[in-house]
């Protein structure tokens, strides 16, 4: 797969849909890789005329790592976003935003739809600010504006989050892990069997497991302050999609969110989760081709 040189790093990324598709951008979520996007989803938006472009973020699946840089413990990390200071990283969450404008620059594309899931979400966000007369339109998929006091993921989620497995390299100890997680943040309306997910599981460990990644990219994350005032600037077209049943980033987190937009529009969709499950993508699909499209139809009418 092709790699493009972005910010003096490499990024791996896909395309998937007709080359002179209309393009979006779809960014993935804290320690996933591109091709945790089902390909169910992304043959429907190719076939609604959308140039799909995937990508690993910056120090996850194919992409540059940042092996060896290191970050302050979890207690450090909450300290300096409780006192509003800024630690030393490696990356922030705009910098992978800045990473996704210019695997944009490097595929000659000057505007895109973009969506995002989950930390994808909070990318998507900083893009859409940074970038704003890029953004076409913006899903925004169970994810936050980062806001203190807004609720944790559930006891149980924190728990697994907590017992990661220290040798990163015992791929049956990090599929258990995971395979334990995805059940956790499952959607209770649409459960995918352990069967399914296992492949799935190790395909992804053994095409570059994530280690020490999942903590850099999680001390981004943590460090990034409330965005609330950030998408009150954004006045691009957006959809929030969050599930009534997402047990790592809570329902509470969306409808903050639509307060922080006037413009968006949201929608809950009830018994989804914190994932990406099979019988749920023709749903996905029509309610990001429908943002896209009325985007699309609202600058046309207005230029």
């Amino acid at each position: 797969m092709p790699r493009a040189r972005v910010n003096q790093i490499e990024i791996d990324y896909a395309e998937h849909g007709p080359a002179d598709g209309v393009p979006l951008l779809l960014i993935m979520g804290l320690a996933m890789q591109r091709v945790a996007w089902p390909v169910s989803l992304l043959d429907a938006l190719a076939n609604g005329g959308f140039r799909c472009i995937t990508f690993d973020n910056r120090d996850i699946g194919l992409s540059t790592r940042c092996r060896g840089a290191r970050v302050p413990g979890l207690p450090r990390l909450v300290a300096a976003r409780l006192s509003g200071r800024t630690p030393r990283l490696p990356y922030r969450l705009a910098d992978l935003a800045d990473d996704a404008a210019g695997l944009l620059d490097t595929l000659d594309i000057e505007h895109a739809h973009v969506a995002g899931i989950s930390m994808g979400g909070m990318i998507a966000q900083h893009f859409a600010h940074r970038f704003a007369e890029r953004t076409r339109s913006l899903t925004l998929m169970a994810t936050s504006t980062g806001r203190l006091g807004l609720p944790l993921p559930r006891p149980k989620v924190l728990r697994i989050m907590l017992r990661r497995p220290r040798d990163a390299a015992d791929e049956d100890a990090v599929a258990r892990y995971m395979l334990d997680l995805f059940t956790a943040i499952g959607s209770p309306g649409y459960p995918t069997p352990v069967s399914e997910l296992e492949p799935r599981v190790r395909a992804a460990i053994r095409r570059a497991p994530a280690g020490a990644s999942v903590t850099r990219q999680l001390a981004a994350i943590i460090t990034d302050a409330h965005r609330g005032p950030l998408l009150r600037s954004l006045h691009c077209p957006t959809l929030i999609l969050h599930g009534s049943d997402d047990a790592m980033v809570p329902v509470a987190h969306a409808h903050e969110m639509s307060r922080a937009m006037r413009q968006a529009t949201l929608r809950i969709i009830p018994g989804w989760g914190h994932d990406l499950p099979e019988a749920l993508m023709p749903e996905l699909a029509r309610h990001i081709k429908q943002t896209a499209t009325t985007a699309t139809n609202t600058a046309s009418s207005s230029a």
